[in-house]
């Protein structure tokens, strides 16, 4: 500490204002004002090594050039600190006779206010904040480095060396918070996982899920500004094995966070929202396992943090609590979920609202939704909300290139469902065929299957197709094609009354909510 005490005082004879000092188990943090200056402590622990003053620079010329990807204009570069000879150090130009004794990293400081963590105790981390943050994480994976290097980070034998290495770091620490029972569970798992579902962890290399990411995405490294603006700081540069990954694995260090704070809907919500922004909902069938192995670091994070000497009591205590919720959470990751799920199908005639309807469904049942429209858009290569219009039945919507979309629906549904979660599809489901696929797909996983029919007058149709042409959407339905629709569209007779709801939707989506909640496929707010 003595380093860093006169560092401090240093700076605070510069600035002419207090100056705040952080300490994790890696780096002493200054903040004032206005800016930050982080430094590495010269401390190794298998995982990362900072032991010379060599390796800190390189970490911190690292860290400026990762975090400039999420997190721009924050980063602003790195800084020699030098030690005067009567033992004072500082930032800045050296005297003559000053001796170059470290490195840090100066960044813009961003309002603690608006971070994500402090946001969500004080009650103003809004559904939006995280949904925005969702489309910019997707948009960050998207321009993320991938390629052979990067994806030799996604297979089974660099996943179970990062998983083993974790138990051998954190086992004997926490023995004083788990039972032996319980890390045994934990541990294997996670290696049987690994060992059972091979053609997983491939598939996602195959569909080039594997990339440079960030590596621990937790709410206090996530910042929603007064516009609703995610910035992202603090990705992990000293080991780039964490840092590079399924995207699915940055993904749930976010969703695990949000869990362990309470907000199981909302990481539900984030993860729907994440899926559907990407069109991977295969990340579903490793999910859990990630979020699971993500806890189990943050457990390990915290027991390793109880090493450090200079802790107070009270935050000692802090991170006694955070190692043991953190595992339990590890636990529970791997466990049936506690409530049980179902399919609902959303269906109808075009412009009848089954898609707003669908979405609003999403939200309340925390559940993603696979909407026909956009996987069709995702397998012919273009933009959700670019228009395909061709004739009622031909080129992208032939029977053919329907099918084609038909059966990816369903197989995507078959991921979801394997998880334990609840999900609603987005369809017109216009042939007693599809609806009985997605049946089957049900009675075959053992789950409630609901068929939601949105109806509305003709003439109510038709005006909101005239209104859906003057604006942007994803849905290729228009007026010019209605009759040849309406044509082909199957009624409904073969399934059970309590299978199927037909919904008027010519009213407002609350009143159709209100249905669907006296209904019972809603619970009551």
């Amino acid at each position: 500490m003595g380093f860093a005490w006169s560092l401090m005082i240093e700076l605070v004879r510069d600035l002419s204002r207090g100056v705040e000092l952080r300490e994790t188990h890696i780096s002493w943090v200054f903040l004032s004002e206005s800016t930050v200056l982080k430094v590495k402590k010269p401390v190794d622990f298998g995982f990362l090594d900072f032991s010379t003053l060599e390796l800190r620079r390189r970490a911190c010329e690292a860290e400026v050039a990762l975090n400039t990807r999420l997190a721009p204009g924050v980063y602003l570069g790195v800084v020699p600190i030098y030690r005067s000879a009567v033992g004072v150090h500082h930032t800045g130009t050296a005297e003559p006779g000053e001796q170059l004794v470290e490195w840090g990293v100066q960044m813009r400081r961003l309002p603690d206010k608006d971070r994500a963590d402090v946001r969500l105790a004080e009650g103003r981390l809004e559904w939006q904040h995280l949904a925005a943050f969702a489309d910019a994480l997707v948009r960050f994976h998207a321009d993320a480095a991938s390629g052979d290097l990067v994806s030799r980070h996604g297979r089974i034998q660099a996943i179970a060396e990062n998983v083993r290495q974790n138990f051998a770091q954190a086992h004997a620490p926490l023995a004083s918070f788990v039972s032996e029972a319980e890390q045994d569970e934990v541990e294997r798992w996670q290696l049987r996982f690994l060992e059972t579902n091979a053609e997983l962890f491939e598939r996602r290399i195959s569909a080039n899920k594997i990339r440079d990411g960030h590596g621990d995405l937790r709410l206090e490294h996530v910042y929603i500004d007064a516009a609703g603006r995610p910035l992202v700081i603090d990705c992990i540069e000293f080991n780039e094995r964490f840092r590079m990954g399924d995207v699915c694995a940055d993904v749930a260090f976010l969703s695990m966070d949000l869990a362990w704070h309470g907000e199981v809907m909302q990481k539900e919500r984030l993860l729907a929202r994440y899926a559907r922004e990407s069109q991977d909902y295969d990340l579903y069938s490793v999910i859990d396992f990630y979020e699971s192995y993500r806890a189990y670091v943050r457990a390990k994070v915290s027991v390793l943090a109880l090493a450090t000497a200079s802790l107070e009591p009270e935050a000692r205590r802090r991170l006694e609590a955070a190692a043991r919720r953190y595992f339990l959470l590890a636990l529970a990751a791997e466990r049936p979920p506690l409530s049980a799920a179902r399919l609902v199908a959303v269906g109808g005639m075009m412009a009848s609202g089954k898609s707003t309807l669908a979405e609003a469904l999403g939200q309340r049942l925390a559940a993603p939704v696979i909407s026909s429209d956009r996987t069709r858009k995702f397998l012919l290569g273009v933009r959700p909300a670019d228009p395909v219009h061709t004739g009622a039945f031909e080129a992208a919507y032939s029977a053919e290139q329907t099918a084609r979309v038909h059966d990816e629906v369903v197989r995507r549904a078959r991921v979801v469902l394997a998880s334990g979660r609840t999900l609603i599809l987005d369809a017109t489901f216009r042939s007693r065929a599809q609806r009985g696929a997605v049946r089957e797909l049900a009675v075959e996983l053992g789950v409630p299957f609901t068929f939601v029919e949105c109806r509305a007058p003709e003439a109510v149709l038709r005006e909101r197709l005239r209104e859906r042409a003057r604006g942007v959407s994803v849905s290729d339905g228009r007026l010019e094609i209605f009759d040849d629709f309406k044509r082909t569209y199957e009624p409904v007779r073969e399934l059970a009354v309590a299978e199927h709801i037909a919904l008027d939707t010519s009213g407002s989506l609350d009143g159709s909510l209100a249905v669907l909640q006296r209904s019972g496929l809603l619970p009551a707010e």
